[in-house]
């Protein structure tokens, strides 16, 4: 069964460890050959525009000696001649990995649905998985650990940031307080997931509408 990241719990928190650990021991020899299994194709499909993102996933790939294959809405079929799942079909044949920076969760959804290669979201309006592994990535080097450290998020908890901050961290053990305005708190599904992940992690997670 083909394995996708889509959103953050798509992977389990000793997966979430040992790609952190990983990415740790990479960048302090970044510049060292390894192989990337291949050499494979990447596609990496931007409906929204990005210059960190685009550039992180392109030189990610190229170094570990991947091909990303850029592809930018305007020169794209998907979502105006051609269906996301015709689109999936078409790439699975072509390349190793799509990764997908766009709008709507629906949409990676539906091309994880019909793809057979692993489909990564590089951001969507509701999940943003790959910038919190980034995030704890740096965490973990600031501090030597995640376990039992607390993340406080202040303001708009209604998005796609709140929602992996909040199950990235319960994941990596992090205990998190939210205070946003009243009407802008988090997904009350998601901070009921966060909440079950948090007490297997033994973290805490706290919302209110006061920040202190």
């Amino acid at each position: 069964m083909t394995k996708h990241f889509l959103k953050d719990d798509d992977i389990t928190p000793s997966e979430q460890a040992q790609i952190i650990d990983s990415a740790i021991k990479l960048k302090a020899d970044r510049f060292s050959k390894r192989p990337f299994a291949g050499p494979q194709t990447v596609a990496v499909i931007f409906d929204k525009t990005s210059t960190r993102t685009r550039v992180s996933f392109a030189v990610g790939i190229a170094e570990l000696g991947g091909i990303p294959l850029i592809i930018d809405s305007g020169v794209s079929q998907l979502g105006k001649k051609e269906s996301v799942a015709d689109t999936a079909r078409v790439l699975e044949r072509q390349v190793a990995q799509i990764i997908w920076r766009t709008y709507s969760q629906a949409g990676l959804d539906e091309m994880a649905a019909n793809s057979s290669v692993p489909v990564i979201n590089a951001l969507s309006d509701s999940w943003h998985p790959c910038q919190l592994l980034a995030d704890l990535m740096t965490i973990k080097e600031c501090f030597g650990r995640t376990e039992g450290l607390k993340l406080a998020y202040v303001g708009d908890a209604n998005n796609n940031m709140a929602n992996s901050y909040l199950v990235a961290c319960a994941m990596a053990g992090m205990d998190v307080s939210i205070a946003a305005p009243e009407g802008y708190g988090p997904d009350s599904a998601v901070l009921d997931r966060a909440r079950e992940i948090a007490a297997i992690q033994g973290a805490k997670i706290s919302s209110s509408n006061d920040p202190v």
